[in-house]
């Protein structure tokens, strides 16, 4: 726990030929809470037939569904097969938890975004999102300043962090989202 606590970038890797864990699971999850940049390996692909393939490939997404923004590699570490490409998603990771978000694009994005869904009606009106900017890095933060932010539900937020990702190719590292409500001066 204290190696993720430590680290820039984890690397989860999974044997192919025995069944996904709890613990597995669980040190995924810590992973996902230290806001670690991750990419998963799934070793052992060899002694893995066609049939169980596509068993152990349903196994991932069912228990680990959660971390679908990190990139997946069936690796072979006897034979040394997938290596390479795992190196480049480990580069490509790292250069993603530390990326420098501009304001004016972060804020475009923003805009983009929420004219593609707005955010759900809270009472008789709806929250306002104004503009967005990078608070961190590792894993990249975006704090969004409008109104009612605290009525955005969770569903809404897991929209704007997905659209994120996607607008500047952040995959390999987790995404917070945080709302700031701007004090109302007419109350």
């Amino acid at each position: 726990m204290q190696a993720i606590a430590d680290a820039n970038i984890a690397v989860l890797v999974l044997d192919a030929t025995q069944e996904i864990s709890d613990q597995d699971a669980h040190i995924a999850g810590f992973i996902l809470e230290a806001g670690r940049a991750l990419v998963l390996a799934v070793n052992k692909w060899e002694a893995v037939d066609g049939g169980a393939r596509e068993m152990v490939k349903r196994t991932l997404q069912r228990k680990l569904g959660f971390l679908a923004f990190a990139r997946l590699h069936f690796i072979s570490a006897l034979r040394g097969q997938g290596i390479g490409g795992l190196m480049k998603s480990i580069d490509a990771a790292y250069a993603a938890a530390m990326a420098k978000l501009p304001t004016p694009k972060l804020t475009r994005a923003l805009q983009a975004a929420l004219v593609q869904q707005q955010p759900p009606r809270a009472g008789y009106g709806r929250p306002k999102l104004r503009y967005a900017h990078q608070g961190g890095s590792n894993p990249p933060r975006i704090i969004i300043h409008g109104t009612a932010l605290e009525h955005i539900p969770d569903s809404y937020r897991r929209y704007l962090e997905r659209f994120f990702r996607e607008a500047f190719k952040l995959q390999g590292t987790p995404l917070r989202v945080e709302f700031k409500s701007g004090r109302n001066p007419y109350i």
